[in-house]
């Protein structure tokens, strides 16, 4: 399992970006401090890579950790 996909995130705002978010989508953020400073989320998105987008855009999920371990083999 790979461990730099640390959360999982719902789009609620893709104003800015319609080709590469959809709204209430599930999204994976990857863990980047960096980004979180400046207010954004590292998120894998509609074009597979990864990108920031502002964390204003995504609201949190508190998924239990096995959830998250199937969601993250899912997607493998």
């Amino acid at each position: 399992m790979n461990s730099k996909f640390t959360d999982y995130v719902i789009c609620i705002n893709n104003s800015e970006y319609p080709a590469s978010l959809e709204l209430h989508k599930l999204y994976r953020v990857i863990l980047d401090e960096d980004a979180l400073q400046d207010g954004d989320l590292r998120i894998v998105d509609e074009s597979g890579e990864d990108y920031l987008y502002p964390a204003e855009y995504f609201l949190p999920l508190n998924l239990p950790q096995e959830t998250k371990q199937q969601l993250l083999m899912s997607f493998a």
